[in-house]
This record gives C-alpha cells, sequence and structure tokens, in this order.
C-alpha cells in the first residue's frame, strides 16, 4: 500500500504545468495528510479549489517551508535554482520540472519507466524531471535499446505553441482567432497573420525550424535532447542528432524518430514489446489531437528504414503538458511513495 505523502506542496501551483500538476493530484488519489500551494507574489493571496478544500496560495518568497515533505516544482530555472535548494534544506524531497538540474551529476534525471533506480541517491534532495520533448521519445527509445542495442538517433520534432508556455498559446491563439488581420492575396503566394510576439516567426499557417535559442548552431530544444536522452538511458557516447520545429498546434509534441541499432531490429517484436512497455501504447496514426489527456505516449508509424541494415523508424506523440511534464513529476512522486 502507498504510503501517505505528508506535506505536499507545488510550486508554481497557478501556472500552466501546476494547474495540470493538481488536476493528476485529484485524479490519482495521491494520498497526502496536508496540500500546500506556492506561487510568486504577483498570485499570492488567491484562493484554489481543491476537492472540498479550498487553499490560500503561498508566496513562495517568504513562506515558512519547514514541515514540508514532498515538492512539485514547476516554476522555470531561474526560479528554481534560487528555491529548490530552500525548500530542500528545510527537509522536502523537490521534483523539478525546469531545465535547472537536470544535467546535474548530484541530480537524478527520472523517467519511472526507464530508468527509476536514479531516483534512489539524490544527494541534493532534488529530482529532476525532463524537457517534455525528451520525456515524450524516452519509453520507445527504452525499449528498443533493450532489445537491439541503442547506437544512434536521429529525430525531429513538432512541438505545440503550450511548450513556450501560456504567452505561446495566446499569440497562436489570437492569430488564428483574428480575421482582421488576416491579408489574403488571391494570387496564392501568401497569408499573412498578425506578428509574432513570442516566436520569431508567424506560427498560424507556418512552422517554424527553431525551437529554443540559438546556440552554436543547436538550439537550446536540441541540446536538451541530446544530452537528457543519453543521460536517462545511461548511454554517454550515443550519438543524437535533433531538429526542434515549433508548428501551430495547441497542445501535444510529436516526434519522427530513426534508431540505428547494434543487431538488427525485428518490427514485429518491437511492437510486441512497445505495447507492454508502461506509458506506451501502439497506434496506427499517433497525432496530437488523438494524445491530449493520455498518460501513455502514442506510437505508430513503426517500420526498418530501408536505408540501413539496423536502422528502425517510428513516430510517437505525446501530451507535453501532462505526461511530457506535470503526470511524469507526480509518477517520480509515486514512486517515492512504494
Amino acid at each position: 500500500m502507498r504510503r501517505s505523502a505528508g506535506t505536499l506542496a507545488v510550486v508554481g501551483a497557478t501556472g500552466q504545468v501546476g494547474t495540470v500538476m493538481r488536476q493528476i493530484i485529484e485524479e490519482r488519489k495521491v494520498p497526502f495528510e496536508r496540500l500546500r500551494f506556492f506561487a510568486s507574489s504577483r498570485s499570492a493571496g488567491s484562493t484554489i479549489n481543491f476537492g472540498q478544500q479550498t487553499i490560500e496560495v503561498e508566496d513562495v518568497d517568504v513562506a515558512d517551508l519547514e514541515g514540508i515533505d514532498y515538492a512539485l516544482f514547476s516554476i522555470g530555472a531561474s526560479a528554481s535554482r534560487i528555491y529548490a535548494p530552500r525548500f530542500a534544506a528545510a527537509g522536502a524531497t523537490v521534483i523539478d520540472n525546469s531545465s535547472a538540474y537536470r544535467m546535474d551529476s548530484e541530480v537524478p534525471l527520472v523517467v519511472p519507466e526507464v530508468n527509476p533506480g536514479d531516483a534512489a541517491r539524490r544527494p541534493l534532495g532534488i529530482i529532476a524531471n525532463p524537457n517534455c520533448t525528451t520525456m515524450i521519445a524516452m519509453p520507445p527509445l527504452a525499449v528498443i535499446d533493450r532489445l537491439f542495442g541503442l547506437e544512434r538517433v536521429i529525430v525531429s520534432t513538432y512541438q505545440a505553441a503550450s511548450g513556450a508556455g501560456k504567452a505561446g498559446v495566446v499569440e497562436l491563439d489570437e492569430q488564428l482567432r483574428r480575421p482582421d488581420l488576416v491579408r489574403l492575396t488571391f494570387d496564392g503566394a501568401a497569408v499573412a497573420f498578425a506578428p509574432p510576439q513570442k516566436f520569431p516567426a508567424t506560427l498560424a499557417g507556418n512552422v517554424i525550424p527553431l525551437a529554443g535559442e540559438l546556440r552554436d548552431g543547436d538550439t537550446s530544444e536540441e541540446e536538451k535532447f541530446i544530452n537528457e536522452s543519453r543521460k536517462i538511458l545511461g548511454l554517454k557516447d550515443l550519438k543524437v542528432h535533433a531538429t526542434c520545429v515549433r508548428v501551430p498546434v495547441f497542445t501535444g509534441h510529436s516526434i519522427a524518430v530513426l534508431a540505428e541499432c547494434r543487431d538488427q531490429p525485428r518490427v514485429e517484436r518491437l511492437v510486441a514489446e512497445l505495447d507492454q512497455q508502461p506509458g506506451c501504447k501502439v497506434v496506427g496514426l499517433p497525432t496530437p489531437l488523438a494524445c491530449a489527456g493520455a498518460d501513455a505516449v502514442l506510437v505508430g508509424r513503426i517500420r526498418r528504414d530501408r536505408s540501413s541494415a539496423n536502422g528502425v523508424a517510428f513516430f510517437v506523440a505525446g501530451d507535453n503538458l501532462r505526461k511530457g511534464a506535470a503526470l511524469n513529476a507526480i509518477q517520480i512522486l509515486e514512486l517515492l511513495l512504494d
């Protein structure tokens, strides 16, 4: 029987991912004795209904942190670097959704279906949640590595506007909803939308082959996928190439994956094993709409790569706010409570 989380904190409780965390805690009936919500001073003093309770949001900067057993964080990397050590020093185990600690050698980076044992060693009192795009690819890639020996991964991602936060969702919504700002040219040459603010180019009716910030050719999103994949899978020399693309989808990241293996992959065996892998579901057509609200990532278009001897290709889609962020953090918590 799962033990109680004692006093459980959600830090960033009013944000996009924090809202989903609250929903999943209630859905999965995570056992706790007391639930506390934290946010910045802008939201402090507001109230949130949770089940039969009305809980006041506390200011994370000034609140008394004593007595907190577990803290689910989703407040961004800069804030996590400030507040996660404070919660840990006060005795809480922190599960952090930001990029702040993912590549810290003293912080485990955990996907419960893939590397649950890594959560046992946490000398800083912090466990990191992977980037939402990385997370979605991990369950199927772990199966491929176990069966055939993973040597190289090439991915193209199709990342939803919500991956850039509420501002990304608002910008796409406004571009799609304001026809007064749409200019049509009837020779079929172009459609112009409202100018972008959050993204480097207009997202509506478009795709942007630049997700994240450029860093010496690759973007921050591409670097996250490369480095986090190696750490989660325990393959420090894994060859990984990523191209991260923003697409006009509200929620749900998708990834086209080409995996090159040590041994020749058998598609039939891979499909059978993926269907048994926790966190995976094999479907005919994995799409962002199909995965919205789903706990599992959807895997399809599984086929041999005819251009190489030991390659296999597939397409995977996952809810970036749910399994890509909030659910994985709560599954880590459940892992610690079992």
